[in-house]
This record gives structure tokens, C-alpha cells and sequence, in this order.
């Protein structure tokens, strides 16, 4: 008796397989639409196979996909021999034992966003599929609102330059509130990675802002104590040189930064600076990252805080532990790199609050931070505080 193969679907067919798949409830056996034929037997095996996969309606659609897909290879005509050596041939059906999740993420996610790449390889966008293009905002430090306690303000602030210290005293509070505004965004790529395969090369524009708003000070009408500015620019090499125990060197780096107050004298606080910059990392668990940087010179007339290198620092080494998928603890250090011995050091904890879109990880986090040192702001480049903040803040979008 001879036996012919089935026709291969065309798109209205496939169109109501992928339907059926949808609706098929577990359990349920479906008879096939196509005339039953001995050469048929494997793919009515794999139709029965994929309607009774259990309450799973994202896996049967997946494993109907992989069937309609095969019987494209099978053409209008064709022996059953040569149908079942056609299919042998297709490459083997999808694992529908997967969860459903990994599918659906698969599907949604792309570039930045991708979790299967590293923090700082998705930060940076060091690689082909971590990239997001150029000229789209995204997150660079956190955007913060949050409330501070401090062990004192600078109600009258000082400098060593002739004419920038306060004449007069200003009755602040040491409880305020911080508000921090941070973007960045790609304006170049592939400058000096071209015909790499997978690595890339960027150059990014960032700007944040951050402003001490004396809330709860309504006696003197709730003023902004002082607010920062601070643009950069940066380039960024990506690196996947293996260091020892494990650890990666990801990227390394330069840039140009400017940051003021905005203010005139007695009050104008600014200085611009040139820094190297680095970073590796374990696995996801641990980063490090750290920057060197060189001040600027200023003539003396124009400089405003003459010596904030030595406040501030010369440098700076951060490193950050992902605890697990919903808690981070992070610490930077800052110092001066010489005799005077200062700088700052800060703690920070923050915690995933929510969930995202398609059940992913939300941006939102709680974020408590410990700040103890010289340079919170620019108006207190020269003055040592430690303040305690609490807020939420928006970060890795």
C-alpha cells in the first residue's frame, strides 16, 4: 500500500497549530487536522506530545512551534522515506521541560537589560549583546529622594580664597532633604573595537545633580541650602582579562569632569578635573571599581577653594556585593594620596523593592547610606561632617 507524506503547513494552518497550542487545556489530545498517513506516525507522535504537556500553555506553544516548524522540511510529494529521512535531519525539538519564565525572557529582553551578562558588562554595555545604542538616557549614580541626618551643618561655610567665606550665620537644620538627579548617555561607540567580534569601545556624556533642601526648616521658608552640578564626560575601554582567583578586568578608562554650585562669591564653589578609571568583578557576586584623578590648575584669582584635593581626595575605590538577587551592599572610599591624610568613606545598602515589568527585577531599591568625611558637597569641601541618609532611589535604567 503506498503511503504519502503530509503537505507542509502553509501560514493559515501553522497560524491555527500556534492557536491550539494556546488553548489546548493538559492532558487533552487533539486529532491532527492533516490526513492521517503510515509516514505521518512521528509527527503525529510529536502533535500528541506537545497537547499533552501539563498546564504549561507557554511550553506548548513552543513545542507546536518546533512541530510546525518541521514539517516545512517535509515537501508536497515526497516519499514517506524520504519525509522521515527529512526529518531526521531537523535538529532536535526544544526542551519543553524548561520553565516557561526563561522563554518569555528570552524573548523580552535585549542588550543593557539582558541579565545573562554581568552588572558591569550591562553598565558600560561592554559587548555586542549587552548594547543599547547610542543616544538613549539612561542611569548612571542613583537618583535619590531621601532624608538626612548629619552630626553638624555648615551654617556659615568658609574657604582660604580672599572674598568666599559667609559673613554671616544661617540658622540651618542638621535633619534636611537630599534629592539626586544622575543621567548619562551614549554619544559614541566602535572607535577603536571595529572588526571585534563581541567587545565595544564607548564614549558617554553624564550629568548629575545633587541638592540639600532644608524641608523641614519652615522659618526661613524651606530653602535649598546648596545644589551641585556636575557634567563629565568619558571614554570606555572594555577588557576581559582573567586576574587571579577567579576575578575579571572588565574595563578601564578616562574623563573629564567639571563640578560647581552655581554660586557667586561669597558662596561660588568649583574645580574640573582629569581621571583614569578601572573595573573588575567575580562572577556577578563582587565589583570593584576605582578612579585617579588630577586637579586642573586655576589661577589664583579664579580659584575658589584653593587646596580641595587635599579635603576631598585624589582618588577613589569602590566595591559592591550583590548579597543575592535583591540585596546589594556597597563602600567607597576616598583620600588624599598624600600627607594630609583626609578624604571620606561611605557605606551604602540597597534593596530591591517590587517587581518590574514581565515579572523581572524592579529598578526601585531602599537605599541607606552612611557618609562619614570631607566633601558631601561642594560647600563643605573643607568642613568634616557624618550624616545618615534613608530614601528610595532609581538605579540601572
Amino acid at each position: 500500500m503506498s503511503t504519502r507524506a503530509p503537505t507542509a503547513l502553509g501560514p493559515l494552518q501553522r497560524t491555527a497549530a500556534l492557536v491550539l497550542a494556546a488553548l489546548a487545556p493538559a492532558g487533552v489530545v487533539w486529532a491532527q487536522a492533516a490526513p492521517a498517513a503510515t509516514g505521518a506516525a512521528d509527527a503525529d507522535s510529536a502533535w500528541r506530545r506537545c497537547t499533552a504537556l501539563p498546564g504549561d500553555n507557554q511550553a506548548r506553544l513552543a513545542c507546536f512551534d518546533q512541530w510546525a516548524a518541521e514539517q516545512t522540511w517535509r515537501a508536497p510529494g515526497a516519499s514517506a522515506a524520504d519525509a522521515t529521512s527529512t526529518a531526521a535531519a531537523v535538529p532536535t525539538p526544544v526542551d519543553t521541560t524548561l520553565p516557561a519564565t526563561r522563554i518569555i525572557e528570552v524573548a523580552r529582553t535585549e542588550g543593557c537589560r539582558d541579565p545573562q551578562y554581568s552588572d558591569l558588562s550591562r553598565f558600560w554595555e561592554l559587548e555586542s549583546g549587552s548594547d543599547c545604542g547610542t543616544f538613549s538616557f539612561r542611569g548612571y549614580r542613583p537618583i535619590t529622594v531621601s532624608v538626612i541626618a548629619s552630626s553638624n551643618v555648615n551654617r556659615q561655610p568658609t574657604s582660604d580664597a580672599e572674598g568666599n567665606s559667609a559673613t554671616e550665620s544661617t540658622p540651618y537644620r542638621r535633619a534636611e532633604n537630599r534629592i539626586q538627579l544622575s543621567v548619562r548617555t551614549k554619544v559614541a561607540q566602535g572607535l577603536l573595537t571595529q572588526g571585534h567580534p563581541t567587545l565595544k569601545d564607548s564614549v558617554w556624556f553624564g550629568y548629575t545633580q545633587q541638592s540639600y533642601w532644608q524641608l523641614f526648616t519652615p522659618e526661613i521658608s524651606r530653602p535649598f541650602r546648596t545644589t551641585d552640578h556636575e557634567p563629565e564626560v568619558m571614554y570606555v575601554y572594555p577588557t576581559d582579562a582573567k586576574l587571579p582567583f577567579g576575578w575579571r578586568w572588565r574595563y578601564s578608562g578616562i574623563g573629564l569632569v567639571h563640578q560647581s554650585n552655581g554660586q557667586s562669591k561669597p558662596l561660588s564653589r568649583s574645580w574640573n578635573r582629569a581621571y583614569l578609571m578601572t573595573g573588575m568583578e567575580l562572577d556577578n557576586r563582587f565589583s570593584v571599581r576605582a578612579r585617579l584623578w588630577k586637579r586642573i590648575p586655576e589661577s589664583t584669582g579664579s580659584d575658589d577653594n584653593p587646596g580641595i584635593s587635599d579635603y576631598i581626595g585624589r582618588g577613589e575605590l569602590s566595591a559592591f556585593w550583590n548579597i543575592n538577587k535583591d540585596n546589594t551592599l556597597g563602600a567607597t572610599v576616598r583620600h588624599s594620596l598624600a600627607s594630609s591624610d583626609r578624604g571620606s568613606v561611605r557605606v551604602e545598602w540597597l534593596q530591591t523593592l517590587g517587581t518590574g515589568l514581565f515579572g523581572g527585577k524592579s529598578n526601585l531599591r531602599l537605599h541607606t547610606a552612611l557618609f562619614s568625611g570631607y566633601g558631601d558637597s561642594m560647600i563643605d569641601y573643607n568642613r568634616k561632617r557624618t550624616v545618615f541618609s534613608m530614601g528610595l532611589s532609581l538605579v540601572d535604567f
